[in-house]
């Protein structure tokens, strides 16, 4: 008689739960992945840009039927460039330059969309979080493993450290998606004279206690991320975006002109529908295990965006997971989580630490144990050094247990 599989339920649809579900399939074990959402996000068109690094390049290769689909969906990024920028006198230079990064950039929908079509639709619970949305009906559901993957305020989390809260930043973060397909050719030709090497580099330009990050994305897409100091907004929902007014994109408008060169101020103007989203992390937590439940991605680390760690993080965080269960089978199951946090849980608290300084640095404010806020026109040559992104920390390490996947991917 054929042993029955160990079964996971894993909350949470987005990135880092599809994550879990591919890597835990591949374990053998059945997946149900339940999401609050009434449909695939890649039915909407939500998200923005991110960037992919070597190893979670790998892991998504490995899972696509076809490997070549993701670089048919990215741009590769091999240069990063930190500008200062003076919005006063209109002038920007060049404080950090990196050559041979290896990122690959994407819109946030088409990933999520690569890794989705590989997984069984019958696999997924939309509308639901404890219970069917539409009907308010109690569904049980029966496993060997929950796995919180339901992102930076996760329920899963918060029902076991019911006292855990977040540390707001003290910034937010405007980001638009502008499609060059549509638009005018000036405001094309303005950035990609401002820019050079867009296209296979990722700016970032710091002014006076504020920073902007601009990259190509794959079919004919700019994005645009920009950081920008404030008291924190009051949410409503279980949601970090923050509902955006007429009058604040017109204040928004107004300020990029202020403080950002014409031809990145235009750029900002003429993105249709930018969104607005309440900047959060924590200290690490001390476990990201308990019993029978784990957590990974922003649920296990919530982090700031500076380092593009979130998504790489959910994804290694998903593989290194489905390995251990793998390695250690359903009869070892605690064996199997304690491997997977020690694997993980020193990596993600020194880069989610690292981002937060980042952030810190790069948006002036005060950082503990240093002088003055970081200003870029005044840069010495080790913040300029620090703030590059070689220096992330245990970036090039894969552990042992993914070795596989990173030779033969």
């Amino acid at each position: 008689m054929k042993k029955q599989k160990p079964k996971a339920i894993v909350v949470g649809g987005s990135i880092a739960g599809e994550s879990c579900a591919k890597a835990l399939i591949s374990a053998d074990w059945d997946v149900v992945v339940i999401e609050k959402t009434r449909g695939p996000p890649t039915q909407n068109a939500t998200g923005a840009g991110l960037g992919l690094d070597p190893l979670a390049q790998k892991i998504v290769q490995s899972w696509l039927h076809e490997p070549e689909l993701l670089y048919n969906n990215t741009l590769p990024v091999t240069i990063t460039e930190n500008l200062a920028t003076d919005g006063e006198k209109k002038i920007s230079w060049v404080i950090g330059r990196e050559e041979g990064t290896k990122y690959l950039t994407a819109y946030w929908a088409d990933l999520h969309g690569l890794i989705y079509n590989t997984l069984p639709p019958e696999i997924f619970l939309w509308g639901h979080r404890a219970k069917d949305l539409d009907t308010n009906e109690i569904i049980e559901i029966v496993g060997d493993l929950l796995v919180g993957a339901d992102g930076i305020l996760s329920s899963i989390r918060q029902s076991i450290l019911p006292d855990f809260k977040l540390r707001y930043t003290g910034y937010c973060a405007w980001r638009g998606v502008f499609n060059f397909s549509e638009n005018d050719s000036e405001t094309i030709l303005g950035i990609r004279k401002s820019y050079p090497d867009i296209g296979k580099c990722l700016y970032t330009n710091i002014g006076s206690g504020s920073h902007i990050i601009v990259t190509e994305l794959k079919k004919e897409k700019f994005n645009w991320v920009w950081y920008v100091n404030q008291p924190e907004p009051e949410l409503k929902g279980n949601t970090t975006s923050v509902k955006v007014s007429s009058d604040m994109i017109e204040e928004l408008h107004q300020r990029a002109e202020q403080v950002w060169l014409p031809e990145l101020s235009r750029l900002i103007k003429e993105t249709r529908d930018p969104f607005l989203n309440a900047i959060y992390d924590c200290d690490p937590l001390e476990k990201i295990i308990w019993d029978r439940v784990v957590l990974t991605g922003d649920a296990a680390h919530p982090t700031t965006p500076h380092s593009a760690r979130s998504t790489n993080m959910a994804i290694i965080d998903a593989a290194v997971l489905g390995k251990c269960l793998e390695k250690w089978g359903p009869d070892h199951l605690y064996s199997a989580l304690e491997e997977y946090q020690s694997i993980r849980k020193p990596v993600t608290s020194a880069q989610v630490l690292h981002s937060r300084r980042l952030g810190q640095m790069k948006q002036g404010l005060s950082i503990p144990g240093r002088e003055r806020p970081f200003d870029p026109k005044t840069a010495s040559l080790e913040d300029s050094e620090f703030i590059l992104n070689k220096n992330v920390p245990l970036f090039d390490v894969v552990p042992p247990i993914l070795d596989s996947i990173f030779r033969s991917a």
